[in-house]
């Protein structure tokens, strides 16, 4: 499927956001078709470029999150630079920015203003705690809102060694909750002919995480506790030891349970007076994880996960991240791609997770250098070659002369990456 076929092609995004939570959101957008035109502040650009973990001097935290995209290097803070912003976004279609509430304003972008000159225009805000209240100015972090919505107080061991999840969760559903926000306010202009202001915060996100855990609370008074590496709710749900490697296992209905005691040897199991119900099985889940393991030690993980998922039961190994990208349901998919960039690097990215008529996207750039497509952008806003060289030599942009190899990306199938070295800081929102 060409670029025309994606359903936000034509679509332009003026991205201003930094770290993850808005670079993720809008390297989704690029997935789905639209042009994103990254600015980024002349003086090191996205803050994320200067996060581990490195390859030589690329930072694979910025590469993550940033492909599909054209950088543009601006002085944020000169007039002039001030004056470009506003031309880049009137130019657009949907402006993205996670910077505190009240910050875009200050650049020049009021978003009352910009939506005045262009009724038309969408702004899409991620900020660390929301647009009002007494954290409002605070600056967000991941974890400090994994932890103040009660996300790691779930996860863990027990109570006492409560832990993050290991990548920066709330920043990435967050980045896809304003990915959504922008679709919708996209579909709504088609019925209405204006534009909207659409936002979430990490705090909400997080929040809104919460799931049955938090209405657990919410209906009842009782405080949810971390379950460690079983189902909160659901048994047998969660990791078994076998004979050899442990098992993730997964029972989530009453056939299911007999289908398992039946597979397993031990079709008394099934009535068995303390496990007959999902109910009683979550009651009494510690004595039945110690009766089911006796019987798992019986053969190794391989022949069980054969044998479970023949029987439909979900049943799964627990990789590490070379592990992962070798499975071969993995690279059936072909969710590891081979790009290139500016430099003639070869860079394995993660495509995007959303096909569209049964085809998976294409990354159809890499990540870019800091201001490698200022010059493409400054021509199609309509400057003359004076006018660019103008801004150039008033360090006003920053434009990366054109490399000497060929930068265009090489979207083949890779069968795998490197090893995941850390999910790095787990920072957003920062200004």
């Amino acid at each position: 499927m060409g670029d025309s076929g994606l359903p936000l092609a034509g679509i332009r995004v003026l991205d201003l956001s930094r770290a993850l939570a808005g670079p993720y959101c809008t390297a989704l957008l690029g997935d789905l078709g639209a042009d994103i035109i990254k600015a980024e502040s002349i003086k090191g650009g996205d803050s994320s470029r200067s996060w581990p973990p490195f390859e030589h001097e690329h930072s694979l935290y910025f590469d993550s999150a940033n492909r599909g995209k054209e950088s543009i290097a601006i002085d944020f803070y000169s007039p002039e630079g001030r004056e470009l912003l506003w031309t880049l976004a009137l130019s657009a279609d949907v402006v993205v920015e996670n910077f505190r509430p009240g910050v875009l304003s200050t650049m020049s972008l009021d978003p009352d203003a910009l939506r005045a000159a262009k009724p038309g225009i969408i702004i899409a805000s991620v900020s660390g705690f929301g647009a009002i209240g007494p954290l409002s100015q605070a600056p967000g972090l991941d974890q400090v809102a994994q932890g103040m919505t009660g996300l790691m107080s779930v996860t863990g061991a027990d109570a006492d060694t409560m832990v993050r999840v290991g990548v920066p969760i709330i920043d990435m559903v967050s980045g896809i909750n304003t990915a959504l926000g922008i679709a919708a306010a996209l579909v709504g202009r088609e019925r209405t002919g204006t534009g909207m202001e659409v936002s979430t915060s990490l705090l909400e996100t997080g929040l809104a995480l919460a799931a049955f855990q938090g209405q657990k609370y919410l209906s009842t008074g009782e405080v949810p506790v971390p379950q460690g590496n079983n189902h909160p709710v659901l048994s047998p749900y969660g990791v078994f030891s076998t004979g050899d490697i442990p098992l993730i296992i997964a029972v989530g209905n009453q056939t299911q349970w007999g289908v398992l005691c039946r597979l397993l040897g031990a079709p008394e199991l099934e009535g068995h007076p303390d496990y007959a119900t999902g109910k009683l099985r979550n009651v009494n889940r510690h004595a039945l994880k110690d009766v089911l393991e006796k019987l798992l030690a019986n053969g190794t993980a391989e022949h069980w996960l054969r044998e479970l998922r023949a029987a439909k039961i979900p049943a799964g190994p627990i990789y590490n991240y070379a592990q992962a990208f070798a499975d071969p349901q993995v690279q059936a998919l072909g969710v590891v791609q081979e790009v290139r960039r500016a430099d003639g690097s070869a860079l394995p990215l993660v495509r995007g997770p959303i096909s569209v008529n049964r085809q998976a996207p294409a990354i159809r750039n890499a990540p870019p250098a800091l201001g490698q497509d200022t010059l493409a952008v400054l021509a199609r806003l309509g400057l003359t070659a004076e006018q660019v060289a103008g801004l150039v030599e008033a360090g006003v942009v920053l434009a990366v002369p054109a490399p000497a190899v060929d930068p265009a990306p090489v979207p083949t199938p890779a069968a795998g990456g490197p090893a995941a070295q850390g999910d790095g800081p787990t920072s957003d929102v920062l200004a």
